[in-house]
């Protein structure tokens, strides 16, 4: 007779995505395996969309995996691994990071044990961001001996107040010392990029928190003010989205061919677009002023537009608003200065970023850091029950 196996877990709510929680050596050490059981823990494949029998919820939000051990590296107190769970084909994508489950991070860590943190205060936990290999900074609130998840600080996209964890991204573009290490992946600000039968676009590509493409929102013929149904209904315009993103990650040096980005890599780049600030109706039905604003920003993930911005989407921003001549940073509300927070506009409301920037001489633009502020809390934690790893990779 067979039995459903447990694994310890802890089921999490980072910024405005939710996803489960690991430690690394919990879970199967060979890949196909260790996949396999996430697959299955989540809910994927589902040909039927829904992922009822998993702990996902059937958005690219929600159907997420995050992996975290103590760190072997000297500058840093944990490692941490995400992956993006694909709904309906059987597939992670560990290409890149999750910014909103990032903030949970250290929360998760102090609670399992990984690092030490004061009793009361603020607890700086320093992160090793596998999938793209850069440092982040958590500073984690404490009281009492235990994280403080409760709080009044309000996150757009998120329906409940809750603690401010801040987290600095520290050179999210790299340091310009490579190809591989440059804030603009091709050394330009703006590019033209090509899609046949689609047109062609000005395009900016930035690596820094994930890769990314901006173009401007009217190129694509919208307006920065979309909600989800505008867009995720329209085959066509996803359609037409996907194309130009694929295309875009070929122009990066992520993917030999379009067909490859398509089927490899859906969750990185990421592609946005952006417009000057004005006024609109957030998904919550709460009016959003333009003069709140310093730009509209839409972006997709995972085929569909975001219910909010991607964590590393919002760092993408900030970066790419301080490289001047940027297509974000041609959007911005004029009189917007060096330095200062940036007030992007999403589908679920505002949200600010601030990012330190310089241009040299030798290397171009490099961002230092890009820092904000986000919430995270514990929703579940214990075991996942999910059928042995061996049914669950032939069912693959």
């Amino acid at each position: 007779m067979q039995k459903q196996i447990e694994v310890r877990a802890t089921y999490m709510r980072g910024g405005s995505s939710k996803g489960v929680f690991f430690e690394t050596t919990d879970l199967p050490a060979d890949p196909a395996r260790r996949d396999a059981l996430l697959m299955r823990v989540i809910g994927s494949p589902d040909p039927y969309g829904k992922q009822t029998d998993g702990m996902g919820a059937a958005t690219s939000s929600t159907s997420k995996v995050v992996l975290v051990s103590r760190s072997t590296r000297a500058d840093c107190d944990v490692d941490y691994l995400f992956g993006q769970v694909d709904i309906e084909q059987p597939r992670i994508d560990w290409t890149g990071n999750c910014g909103n489950l990032t903030t949970a991070v250290g929360p998760f860590a102090i609670a399992r044990g990984l690092v030490e943190a004061p009793a009361d205060g603020v607890a700086v936990v320093r992160i090793w961001q596998a999938n793209i290999g850069k440092v982040i900074v958590a500073h984690v609130p404490m009281a009492g001996g235990t994280v403080q998840e409760l709080g009044d600080f309000v996150l757009d996209g998120v329906a409940f107040p809750a603690a401010q964890v801040r987290l600095d991204f520290l050179a999210p573009g790299g340091d310009g010392s490579s190809a591989g290490e440059s804030l603009l992946p091709t050394g330009n600000v703006v590019d033209v990029l090509s899609v046949e039968g689609v047109g062609r676009f000005d395009v900016t590509y930035i690596n820094a928190g994930n890769p990314t493409i901006f173009l401007r929102a009217s190129d694509l013929g919208l307006t920065g003010r979309e909600l989800q149904p505008d867009v995720n209904g329209d085959a066509a315009l996803l359609a037409r989205i996907e194309a130009v993103r694929a295309a875009g990650a070929v122009a990066m040096g992520l993917a030999a061919s379009a067909a490859q980005a398509t089927a490899s890599r859906p969750g990185t780049p990421k592609l946005a677009w952006v417009a000057p600030p004005a006024d609109y109706v957030a998904s919550s039905g709460k009016a959003v002023p333009a003069q709140a604003l310093d730009l509209l920003v839409r972006i997709v993930s995972m085929g569909k537009l975001h219910h909010a911005i991607t964590g590393t989407g919002a760092v993408a921003v900030g970066a790419a608003a301080a490289v001047e001549g940027s297509i974000v940073a041609q959007a911005l509300r004029p009189g917007v200065a060096a330095g200062q927070d940036v007030r992007m506009g999403h589908t679920s409301g505002a949200l600010a970023v601030g990012a330190t920037a310089e241009h040299r001489p030798e290397s171009g633009w490099v961002i230092a850091k890009v820092s904000l502020s986000r919430s995270a809390r514990r929703l579940m934690e214990g075991v996942v029950l999910v059928p042995p790893v061996d049914e669950a990779l032939a069912r693959g």
